[in-house]
């Protein structure tokens, strides 16, 4: 089962400054329909103003997540790391015990376009780190590429929660099978551009909880960045209970 999110149907935040969209409730925007999705909590799609940013604040206990997508993004934390994170970065934020963080544009001119997702931990407590990596456009040309897993395979980032996040760009007639492992939930989010799920064509900013589906086939890409999170079977997860 394949079910739809459309992009128009995301919350909004507009403040001047930072432009979202909230795939799932966050901040003043609450939809007790869309409370994440499996380990799923977070996609916030945002655009930030020249200069601006967001200031200082804490985390504890999640994994973030951030995925550029134009622009550059200034981060530096608690831990003493600082850098900028470009299109192609993956960056992976483990907050465990608690971590303060900013981020900011780091272009006096551009904006910056990029997805901050969150992904609940499977253990609370654990030690703060920082991961950061380049994965080119020719990894992700017409192939899920995988880019967090839970055992650093692939030399992908390593999150801590039985999930694994894939990137792919499709264009023409690129094309791509995934065979979702059994009881396995995914979340497929477009970042740009648009491309074909099992028959079912997706648009930017467009979403897809999926279920029950064995096979995933991606076809008729047009400019099309996808990030798809393979997840466990669970329709809310156990962490805050």
């Amino acid at each position: 089962m394949i079910e739809i999110r459309q992009a128009a149907q995301r919350g909004r935040g507009e403040h001047g400054w930072l432009s979202s969209r909230h795939t799932f409730s966050f901040a003043n925007y609450h939809d007790p329909k869309q409370m994440g999705f499996s380990d799923l909590l977070v996609i916030n799609d945002d655009r930030v103003a020249p200069g601006r940013g967001f200031g200082t604040h804490p985390h504890r206990d999640m994994e973030i997540f951030s995925y550029v997508l134009e622009g550059a993004l200034e981060h530096k934390d608690s831990m003493g790391t600082g850098s900028a994170i470009l299109p192609g970065d993956v960056q992976l934020m483990s907050a465990g015990t608690g971590v303060t963080h900013s981020e900011f544009n780091h272009s006096a001119r551009e904006l910056v376009h990029f997805l901050q997702i969150w992904i609940v931990p499977s253990q609370k407590g654990a030690q703060p780190r920082y991961q950061q990596r380049h994965v080119t456009d020719a990894e992700k040309r017409g192939r899920l590429q995988l880019v967090l897993s839970p055992d650093g395979a692939e030399e992908s980032l390593q999150i801590r929660q039985d999930a694994r996040v894939y990137a792919g760009c499709f264009d023409g007639d690129e094309r791509a099978h995934f065979a979702l492992g059994p009881d396995r939930y995914a979340y497929l989010h477009v970042a740009r551009g648009s491309v074909t799920l099992n028959g079912v064509v997706l648009n930017e900013g467009d979403g897809a909880r999926i279920r029950a589906e064995q096979a995933l086939d991606f076809t008729d890409g047009r400019n099309a960045e996808v990030l798809l999170f393979d997840l466990r079977n669970n329709e809310m997860s156990d962490f805050w209970s």
